[in-house]
């Protein structure tokens, strides 16, 4: 009895971790650059229902203290877009190529705000780029996580961009939209499978 209720006190806490760390709450207060980090990030990862002003205001904030804190300037660059500041954007998505060239979601992020900005023939090389360097780092998992597209949604949007792209102009419009898919399509890949991680991790302890 006692393993039992440790193994559901362990489950409890691990879902509270993974709900303060990438959970939809708009009241929970962040301190620090971690937490404004955090903050940011999930606003911007959210999609449909992430508030992109506050992760703007929050990662501002983390890359005037350190700019090349984990991909603070990637984020903060996709707001910007999503925002459609795509001047800004392409400012900071210039910035954090630089300061991590193997950034596939910076790379990625970067080719549709040139597109965006009529810059093609330059939007469509970084966006071939990017999307080449997430195929081949992807093959096995993705950034060390084992609950990796289990549905195929993210290997699907690959293809997609993959055969647009062979395309090139005559789909430019279908491309940005392709590439704004594949981001999402990570980004909701990300949300579940650390949530399939956090269950996992508690049912050895039950």
């Amino acid at each position: 009895m006692a393993q039992r209720i440790s193994g559901v006190a362990i489950y409890c806490v691990a879902l509270t971790i993974g709900y303060l760390t990438f959970g939809c709450s708009h009241s929970i207060p962040r301190f620090g650059i971690g937490g404004r980090y955090l903050e940011g990030k999930q606003e911007v990862t959210k999609c449909r229902f992430g508030d992109v002003d506050k992760a703007i205001v929050a990662l501002e904030e983390v890359v005037r203290q350190d700019p090349t804190y984990q991909d603070s300037l990637t984020l903060l660059g996709r707001a910007y877009y999503k925002k459609g500041r795509y001047r800004d954007a392409l400012e900071i998505l210039r910035r954090a190529s630089a300061v991590n060239p193997e950034d596939e979601i910076a790379w990625i992020a970067l080719g549709l705000t040139q597109l965006r900005l009529g810059d093609d023939q330059r939007g469509l090389e970084t966006l071939k780029g990017g999307v080449t360097l997430l195929n081949k780092v992807s093959i096995d998992g993705y950034k060390g996580i084992s609950f990796w597209d289990k549905n195929g949604s993210v290997r699907t949007a690959i293809r997609q961009s993959v055969f647009l792209l062979l395309k090139e102009y005559d789909a430019k419009e279908k491309i940005i939209s392709s590439g704004e898919i594949l981001l999402a399509r990570i980004d909701d890949e990300m949300w579940k499978s650390t949530g399939e991680e956090l269950r996992e991790a508690t049912r050895g302890d039950n």
